[in-house]
């Protein structure tokens, strides 16, 4: 295969790593820098250029974007998605990953452990969303901060509000989090490939420092990953869109916590905590993908009017409840089963003599207004409840 790995760093670890894999395994591997591309759009013809000339083709990229080049690069990345090229990571999942809040507000409809987080703009909404956080010690995070870097400690409500105050004054975006105290300064890096951890450590503050990032000095471990947690880094890095992620997790007296998901992990920090080829699992997933890759179900079965992709909860009072698949009523309306989730697992094709029980999902192809009968009604809005007293002093839940 002829493969393009998306580095403006040549001589990091990660870059030569994912070389030295790639040439290992017999493939022709170029290095680019997404700064000398030149996106050219044309009606049907999406193409790249650099340096006056049309971009190689390419069967494969490993995109490495940095925070600093995201806008651009991911748009280099679309482009190449839209040139029929397998792209390790997407456009959109970079971008759905690279942003903070973002990343936190996909997670957050979803079951999916994180820190209870607050945004705000304004001056006076500051202590009540410390308040609504669990007060301080409370976490200050820059939206786009990268390896540690933006991520303060506040001990008490009021440095809290005068670093929040500062930043916004500088028109940086921040986030309030929740301190987990319980994860004692650290942390666990879970690494995703595709459907699998592949590999995890566990990340140690040293001394006073509280971030456990490796680049500010924190110990790493080889990790036996507890398969609840294992489960939430893959949904999780699935959920924002990554096919490839690195998965940072609080352990949380609740649970796995996700702080943030890394769309370009580095690999030198688990390698060598592990003593497993990262590099060399990547580009056997690649590999594998561009021989047989990922299909948009909703793109390509929707052939005709009105027909599509849905997902079919079965609840507890569901009239599928109980009844085999054969017998559900579902196939005798042209409506065809792909996929059974029943906790935690997805099973593909399910069998025609398997019982549906509450809590499963299935997802399925056919008439979308004969498949509305089957999915229940949404969910009314949850009732948001103000404490009669906040501790804050100022603040009340009163009307």
């Amino acid at each position: 295969m002829k493969i393009a790995i998306l580095s403006r760093s040549p001589e990091a670890y990660s870059t030569k790593r994912l070389v030295e894999a790639a040439e290992a395994r017999g493939h022709e591997v170029d290095l680019q820098d997404v700064l000398k591309f030149s996106i050219s759009l044309e009606e049907g013809y999406p193409d790249i250029h650099r340096r006056g000339k049309p971009l190689p083709q390419y069967d494969a990229v490993i995109p490495r974007i940095g925070a600093s080049v995201t806008f651009f690069g991911t748009a280099a990345v679309r482009q190449l998605e839209q040139m029929d090229v397998f792209c390790a990571n997407t456009a959109q999942g970079i971008i759905n990953s690279r942003d903070k809040l973002r990343c936190l507000q996909i997670l957050s409809r979803h079951d999916i452990g994180i820190p209870a987080t607050e945004f705000v703009r304004q001056r006076k909404d500051v202590m009540p969303a410390i308040e609504r956080v669990g007060g301080a010690p409370v976490i200050i995070k820059l939206l786009e901060g990268t390896q540690g870097v933006g991520v303060i400690l506040a001990d008490t409500l009021g440095v809290a509000a005068a670093i929040v105050e500062t930043l916004q004054s500088t028109k940086q975006n921040v986030l309030i989090q929740k301190f987990v105290a319980e994860s004692k300064g650290k942390d666990v890096r879970a690494f995703v490939v595709g459907d699998r951890v592949v590999a995890a450590m566990r990340r140690s503050a040293q001394g006073q420092e509280f971030r456990s990032n490796v680049h500010r000095g924190g110990r790493t471990e080889s990790l036996e990953l507890d398969p609840v947690y294992a489960e939430t880094a893959v949904r999780a890095a699935q959920i924002v869109g990554l096919r490839i992620a690195g998965v940072d997790m609080l352990e949380g007296k609740d649970g796995p916590q996700v702080m943030e998901i890394n769309s370009s992990p580095g690999l030198e920090g688990i390698e060598g905590a592990t003593g497993m080829d990262i590099a060399g699992t990547i580009l056997d997933y690649v590999q594998e993908q561009v021989r047989f890759p990922d299909v948009d179900l909703r793109q390509r079965l929707t052939t005709s009017r009105g027909s599509g992709v849905a997902e079919i909860p079965v609840g507890e009072t569901s009239e599928l409840v109980g009844v085999t698949i054969a017998k559900c009523g579902l196939r005798e309306k042209d409506i065809v089963i792909l996929t059974l989730h029943r906790e935690g697992k997805v099973i593909t094709n399910p069998r025609s003599d398997r019982v549906l029980q509450p809590g499963d999902r299935i997802l399925c192809f056919g008439k979308l207004a004969v498949m509305k009968d089957f999915v229940p009604d949404r969910k009314p809005p949850r009732v948001r409840k103000l404490k009669p007293d906040h501790a804050v002093a100022g603040v009340t839940g009163k009307p």
